[in-house]
């Protein structure tokens, strides 16, 4: 069995935003030289997430919308994690979205079903933060 590892590393200008990252997972698997396996993909920070859905800006407009009515950032003096800080949201918008995907290598590549895309999603933007890809199979 064959292991990869690769870290992939965002700047969102903004305190959310979510980025289709499926090229760069594809580019690792091309890499990693497997064609049976699985893919997992992990935010390596607590107020960022990964998860697999649709590639539309209407439905990502949705998501920011729907978690912004679920943990609003404002005001800050609402979350007790906030004392010194300002994104005890984000920590919950993070847990909602989920930590990581796997996705099965089926014939060198991403075995996805019908519209499915990879997704870093950030919710405490401004700063770098990093993906880890790590890939297993054969």
């Amino acid at each position: 069995m064959k292991s990869y590892r690769k870290e992939l590393w965002f700047n969102v200008p903004a305190r959310m935003g979510f980025v289709n990252i499926t090229p760069q997972v594809e580019d690792c698997l091309r890499e990693s030289g497997i064609r049976e396996g699985l893919v997992l993909c992990n935010a390596m920070h607590i107020t960022a997430s990964v998860f697999i859905n649709d590639n539309e800006s209407g439905l990502h407009s949705d998501f920011a919308g729907w978690l912004e009515k679920l943990a609003p950032h404002e005001p800050v003096s609402q979350y007790r994690h906030n004392v010194g800080e300002d994104n005890a949201d984000a920590h919950l918008k993070r847990q909602v979205m989920g930590r990581e995907v796997v996705v099965a290598v089926t014939g060198g590549k991403l075995d996805f079903g019908p519209w499915e895309q990879i997704f870093y999603g950030e919710f405490d933007g401004r700063r770098r933060k990093r993906v880890l890809v790590k890939i297993i199979g054969e």
